[in-house]
């Protein structure tokens, strides 16, 4: 069973910002332990900050309070919050959407192929603001080749896997960019192709992303354009694009909602 609670610690007077930055640098360490599901912070109006933690079992939230970073952020509040230290409520969740069976729990990343790992990485992070979090496959690694890789991604044989990078996109799924050689390949995807066809961004200023989109290279296609059927309101809007190296990327963006009835809520992603 999961461990949900929240978390309060009132700052002492003027010790507002310090409070701040040592929970952000806390919320920065908690979210890489490999147990926790979820840690948000907020404040209120008397700079009391109000942390929503998530642990995937006891043992995980035990984990989480030997690091040394809990132990150090506990021992700075004995200087900074009133009482010395913070409140703990346990939490137990109810009225959530079922959208998937028990043992799955979302889309991890998209995987894209793409002519240059550097070009296709500043696309991303020129238009988008993707952030680059490590190297699956560093360039200067052995490629991935022979016969178990061919089985297992599904390779033509002689293909090699030179180079594979994780991008954060937002709040969102993660983008796998594959680098692969010597191998038969397509060119990408249209919107008519079975199967995967193209990725789509959710904008808030779709005119703003759209010039980066071309200044950074893309060919941007007609629009923006309104959406169409339920998904029509009132600054609904969406536009596809083909990055440099040709791949489909739609924006879109719904201020007015979707006014459709369905048996739960349309994911989108947080501002």
């Amino acid at each position: 069973m999961t461990r949900l609670m929240m978390v309060r610690a009132v700052p002492a007077p003027g010790k507002e910002a310090r409070l701040q930055t040592l929970v952000t640098e806390l919320a920065r360490n908690v979210r890489a332990e490999p147990g926790n599901l979820r840690f948000e912070a907020m404040t209120e109006a008397d700079g009391t900050v109000v942390m929503i933690e998530h642990y995937r079992d006891d043992a995980a939230f035990d984990a989480h309070l030997s690091q040394p970073h809990t132990q150090q952020f506990n021992a700075a509040l004995e200087q900074i919050a009133k009482g010395g230290g913070s409140s703990v409520t346990e939490l137990s969740g109810f009225a959530t959407d079922t959208c998937a069976t028990p043992d799955v729990r979302a889309m991890d990343h998209a995987g894209l192929t793409v002519p240059d790992m550097d070009e296709a990485t500043r696309f991303f992070q020129t238009v988008f603001g993707a952030v680059h979090l490590y190297d699956v496959q560093p360039p200067d690694a052995a490629p991935q080749a022979g016969a178990d890789p061919e089985a297992q991604l599904g390779l033509t044989e002689g293909t090699k896997v030179t180079h594979i990078r994780l991008l954060r996109l937002g709040d969102g799924p993660c983008l796998e960019l594959f680098c692969i050689k010597d191998g038969e390949s397509r060119a990408p995807a249209r919107l008519q192709d079975q199967g995967l066809t193209h990725i789509c961004l959710y904008v808030d200023d779709i005119d703003a992303v759209t010039a980066r989109f071309s200044a950074a290279g893309g060919t941007m296609m007609a629009g923006p354009h309104p959406l169409a059927g339920v998904e029509d309101g009132t600054g609904n809007a969406g536009i596809y694009g083909k990055t440099p190296w040709g791949m489909l990327i739609e924006l879109i963006t719904y201020p007015a909602g979707v006014s459709a009835n369905t048996p739960v809520p349309r994911w989108s992603p947080r501002p």
